[in-house]
């Protein structure tokens, strides 16, 4: 039996460190996926090149070569504007759920398409609007299709990695005013990412 095993990530170094990680452990780039915020450019800045993941890449390569240098992981990495979010890197089985082919352009209602490739994998709606709403600010959802008997050793690594406690972020976000995930809704500009990022501490996995 398999599951799906997934984390929401505040900074995109965390993200790419914990995708080295799956596929340390065994899991195949083709079960694997990322769906993370780029309104600021962090997945392409020189300050990635400090992760764990980037010091197994090429000097100077950028994100999709960066992720390829884990050992091939996410080849397919494709830049989007999607409304509700704005810039957004996205490749794996659960992107091309949601957006279709990842050429690069842009793809209408592709919000709702990654809460629904979400909830049809089994995460649970609830989860799904915290997921894209962290995406909204800032954030980079990684997603894993797992055996059961790798699935603990895969929550170890979004938790040694700084995934978000999920019930922690969902009540953060309620308590300011947030309802649900609303795809109409502007997307945050590079100054209200980083003032998210900088009031909300890191929340771990529980």
């Amino acid at each position: 039996m398999s599951q799906i095993i997934s984390g929401l990530f505040d900074r995109p170094s965390d993200a790419a460190s914990a995708v080295g990680a799956l596929h340390a452990i065994g899991i195949h780039t083709a079960d694997m996926s990322l769906v993370g915020n780029n309104v600021d450019q962090s997945w392409t800045a020189a300050g990635l090149d400090s992760s764990k993941a980037a010091k197994e890449a090429k000097a100077g390569a950028g994100v999709g070569a960066l992720l390829g240098g884990t050992g091939g992981l996410l080849a397919g990495l494709g830049v989007m504007a999607i409304p509700g979010l704005g810039p957004i890197v996205a490749a794996g089985w659960l992107a091309a759920t949601a957006v279709g082919a990842l050429g690069g352009a842009a793809v209408g209602g592709a919000t709702g398409g990654i809460i629904g490739a979400l909830t049809d994998s089994g995460v649970p709606e609830q989860d799904a609007q915290v997921y894209a709403e962290g995406i909204r600010r800032g954030g980079t959802l990684v997603a894993a299709r797992v055996d059961d008997a790798a699935a603990d050793a895969a929550r170890d690594i979004f938790r040694r990695n700084h995934a978000a406690n999920l019930a922690a972020r969902r009540e953060t976000y309620r308590a300011g005013g947030w309802t649900g995930f609303d795809q109409a809704a502007p997307a945050y500009s590079r100054d209200e990412i980083e003032a998210e990022r900088s009031k909300n501490p890191l929340l771990w996995l529980s």
